[in-house]
This record gives C-alpha cells, sequence and structure tokens, in this order.
C-alpha cells in the first residue's frame, strides 16, 4: 500500500503504538497537505535542539512528558498538548515511558539543528 492510501483509513492509535518498539524513533502513520503525524515511544532525556523553519507539536498519549526549554519547563500529560516554537531551543525528557504524537512539516528532521545518534534520516511509515 502506498502512504497516501494508508491516509484514507481509519487509523488505530493504539495498535499503531504497539508495533513501535524502539525509542526516540518516530513513524509517520498520516500525512495531510504538507505534513506528517508521527507517533513515538521515548524515554529518557533527548538532545537539545530547535527547528528554524518549523513550529513542532506534541501530543502525549500516554505518560508524561516534561519540555525543557531556555526559559522554563512544560510538564505534559496525557492528552495534553504543547506548541514548541520555531527557534526555540529545547529538550524533550521522560522519567518513564511515554507515549507521542507529534505533527511536523514533511521531511522534519527529529533532531532538528543536531545531527546524532538519534537523528532519523529515514522515516518509516507503519
Amino acid at each position: 500500500m502506498t502512504a497516501p492510501e494508508r491516509t484514507r483509513d481509519v487509523i488505530d492509535i493504539a495498535g499503531k503504538f504497539s508495533h513501535i518498539t524502539d525509542l526516540w524513533s518516530p513513524r509517520i502513520v498520516a500525512a495531510f497537505n504538507d505534513n506528517h503525524v508521527k507517533l513515538a515511544r521515548i524515554e529518557g532525556e533527548f538532545v537539545w535542539h530547535r527547528h528554524d523553519d518549523t513550529d513542532e507539536l506534541f501530543i502525549v498519549h500516554s505518560g508524561h512528558l516534561r519540555i525543557e526549554m531556555k526559559d522554563r519547563t512544560v510538564a505534559l500529560g496525557p492528552g495534553s498538548l504543547f506548541v514548541v516554537p520555531r527557534g526555540a531551543p529545547h529538550r524533550p525528557v521522560a522519567d518513564g515511558p511515554v507515549e507521542l504524537i507529534l505533527i511536523e512539516p514533511r521531511g522534519t528532521r527529529n533532531t532538528g539543528d543536531v545531527i546524532d545518534a538519534r537523528t532519523v534520516d529515514d522515516e518509516c511509515w507503519i
């Protein structure tokens, strides 16, 4: 099935999360306009980074997430969301398992302006 055909179906988010085993490796589940909807399992600290050309939308499906920024820390729980403004340095931190939904422009690098071991260059659909 091609990627656009997948976006015509109802997406079982919990079911999709059950197929994700790698931490910090977002998987695309839908596309609309020029955006991707991604799911990720995360735990621990991520790298400080920023996205100069786009805001980044975080929605917590399960667990508790902190987004550390230079001037404050934002705490998110299940069902809450936060938009990190473009250009703002930030670092997601999950003290326990978190299931996360991300909505961002197609081709957005997960580590933004940083390239390291957690950079995902080959975005995969599930």
